[in-house]
């Protein structure tokens, strides 16, 4: 990307270069980016520097930690359990550690996630620095994680950070990741979008797989990239291709006033091409006038349940610029 010339956050040498924002100059102002990512590989985040040694490269991480509210007898039993593995007295009464998440007892089950301080705070000095550096500053995250059974709905770490993003300074909030549309919110007047979806996913297209993906499907060595993908989907009936919502989105067109307000914010819809042969399927076109529709109708009702109004008018979706809303 530096080759290109393209301007790019989230990544680098260590994990301050990784934190740090990017910028582009352009004729309307200096915009910057600032990235990170929750849902990510092990190994993958960035590491800090230190006087006696370079910090690891990787990315910029937004962890967190998941709290499970349970009956007070599975707490029992997984109290008996953490004892077992690892003997402490601070197990003994109250939450219970295991597994690398929390459980507490309560009235109903439930499921809490929390951003871990130390990235949350990271990262919104880094928004703060970008805030005094430059005209206009886009937050972006990597996040595939929602509500329990509601992937649609973003988790309760994602909708924590996206408002600490705005107090910060951000004018735009964009999330990304869980292949699916999810709402739009007007937080003080600036708009976070918990996901736009898909915008190119050619994902059955890729020239060349690893030997272990041929193997997980059970195929010999002398099998094609072709037998892979038939065998991954079972002939388009399984994953992604027979899973319409992953392929229909919106592109997001914000407009701002110059004083950083909003002017204006449209949603044109776009097809993936859903139902289409492989080599066809992943490529953005405009949606079909009833299929645009369809796509902003549900973007609304997802969107309602932020206080966010979102109107289909000429093949398009608006959102309602109420400043009473989100506030």
């Amino acid at each position: 990307m530096d080759a290109a010339g393209l301007a790019h956050a989230g990544s680098g040498e260590n994990l301050a270069l990784a934190r740090a924002p990017a910028y582009l100059d352009t004729g309307n102002g200096r915009v910057a980016l600032v990235a990170c990512a929750a849902t990510f590989t092990p190994g993958s985040l960035a590491g800090e520097q230190r006087p006696d040694l370079k910090g690891r490269p990787g990315l910029s991480p937004l962890r967190f930690s998941t709290t499970y509210t349970v009956d007070a007898g599975t707490l029992e039993g997984l109290r008996k359990l953490s004892l077992l593995n690892a003997p402490d007295a601070a197990q003994r009464d109250g939450p219970v550690r295991f597994g690398g998440a929390t459980y507490q007892a309560g009235a109903e089950t439930a499921i809490h996630t929390t951003p871990l301080k130390e990235d949350l705070d990271g990262i919104v000095t880094s928004i703060r620095n970008a805030r005094r550096q430059a005209d206009w500053v886009v937050v972006s995250i990597h996040a595939h994680e929602g509500q329990p059974g509601k992937r649609e709905q973003p988790a309760d770490f994602l909708e924590t950070f996206a408002h600490a993003a705005i107090d910060a300074g951000a004018d735009l909030f964009v999330a990304h990741g869980p292949h699916v549309l999810r709402g739009v919110e007007i937080y003080k007047g600036k708009p976070i979008f918990y996901s736009l979806a898909n915008f190119i996913f050619e994902n059955d297209t890729v020239e060349f797989q690893p030997a272990e993906n041929y193997q997980a499907q059970g195929l010999a060595a002398s099998a094609t990239v072709a037998d892979f993908y038939d065998a991954r989907s079972k002939n388009d009936t399984r994953g992604f291709p027979p899973d319409r919502p992953i392929w229909e989105s919106v592109v997001a067109e914000v407009a701002f006033n110059p004083d950083r307000t909003v002017k204006e914010i449209l949603l044109r819809p776009i097809s993936l091409g859903f139902g289409e042969p492989r080599p066809q399927r992943g490529r953005p076109r405009p949606a079909a006038p009833a299929l645009s529709k369809q796509i902003v109708d549900r973007l609304a009702a997802l969107s309602a349940a932020f206080g966010t109004k979102v109107e289909f008018a000429n093949g398009r979706g608006i959102v309602e610029l109420d400043q009473k809303r989100g506030q």
